[in-house]
């Protein structure tokens, strides 16, 4: 009988040990590497704008460049995040894409593009990107840059919760927020409630302004 009991209390110190070292990895070492990830991704754009537009783009009509899968081409800002807070955008949203940032949804517009430029994010894990997202208020600016310009929206509407079948959130006119004509409009959306995926969180932006690069930041980043 004693050596039941001592076997199945090893047995729970084992189990016990394992769940918390995967607490661990889920809550502290995904975050670390990915916050490294999306450092990686911001490095990456920064160098490739550093190198300036090639002689086809300075030689043709500016028109956006498809996005290529799994790439970042755009950094996000969000003040109300805390001023240190920047996330690169890449295009797609598949599960090992979100891993190193922000993900575009593919069938939306393109940034600053006529129709609704759509980014999602994950609330928790992978460097919690959107864990203040319940924090976002109407009039709270969303920045953005594709290294030749300043994009700056503003909130709408939002946090609004609805279920993940909810999929005209990010159509080109999103009608819960009230639009009724076509704009240049922003939808963000992560998980909710923060550990889970029953639901989702969603604010709605319009494109208030934007300005070259070369102008400096926008006002919205200045401290």
């Amino acid at each position: 009988m004693r050596v039941v009991v001592r076997t199945v209390s090893e047995l729970c110190v084992t189990v016990g040990t394992m769940i918390v070292l995967f607490v661990v990895y889920v809550m502290f070492w995904t975050g670390v590497r990915a916050d490294s990830v999306m450092d990686d991704q911001i490095d990456q754009l920064q160098e490739q704008w550093a190198q300036g537009p090639g002689e086809s783009a300075r030689s043709s009509p500016p028109e956006p460049a498809p996005y290529v899968a799994d790439k970042p081409f755009a950094i996000m800002y969000i003040p109300r995040l805390g001023f240190t807070w920047n996330k690169p955008v890449l295009e797609g949203t598949a599960t090992h894409t979100l891993k190193k940032g922000l993900g575009h949804y593919a069938s939306t517009a393109q940034l600053g593009q006529k129709g609704n430029f759509s980014v999602a994010g994950h609330r928790r894990t992978y460097g919690d990107p959107f864990k203040d997202f319940p924090k976002l208020r109407p009039g709270d600016a969303v920045v953005l840059t594709d290294g030749t310009t300043w994009f700056t929206y503003r909130i709408d509407k939002g946090p609004y919760k609805t279920l993940p079948t909810d999929i005209e959130v990010i159509d080109p006119v999103p009608r819960k927020p009230g639009y009724t004509r076509q704009g240049r409009y922003l939808t963000l959306t992560t998980c909710d409630p923060e550990w889970g995926h029953s639901h989702r969180l969603i604010v709605w932006a319009h494109l208030d302004s934007t300005q070259p690069v070369e102008a400096g930041k926008p006002e919205a980043l200045r401290r």
